[in-house]
């Protein structure tokens, strides 16, 4: 029997409430949990998220000098513009300007407290043709 039952990532922001909306519509989420400093959700494919309250969180910088993320997420999509819209719909900021022709395979975001995260194409599962 594992000893550890359940692993989350967490976010710190000043408003878990507010966070947890956006990620919740995004990833089609339900609440598992909440507390006056800290909400989890779970996605329909098992991702949990749990965002905790600090009154004094500041939104990372990115992208950095020193192009370190330390820590961000990474969301798989069949379709990026639909995501994008959706992303943008909900509060969130692109990060990358889309400046060269030609297919994207993945684009960085922002949730509404500044925290990164990217969205990667799915990879085709059908063998290259030619």
């Amino acid at each position: 029997m594992s000893l550890v039952k359940a692993g989350f990532v967490v976010l710190d922001c000043a408003e878990p409430e507010k966070l947890a909306v956006f990620y919740r519509e995004l990833l089609e989420a339900e609440q598992t949990e909440a507390t006056a400093n800290r909400v989890e959700i779970r996605g329909v494919d098992g991702t949990r998220l749990a965002f905790r309250r600090d009154v004094n969180a500041t939104p990372p910088s990115w992208p950095r000098p020193e192009n370190s993320l330390q820590a961000h997420l990474d969301f798989v999509v069949e379709d990026l513009d639909e995501a994008e819209r959706r992303i943008v719909g909900l509060g969130g900021r692109p990060l990358e300007a889309k400046d060269a022709a030609g297919p994207y395979e993945e684009r960085g975001f922002s949730d509404p407290a500044g925290h990164s995260f990217t969205l990667r194409l799915v990879a085709p599962t059908a063998p290259k043709q030619g």
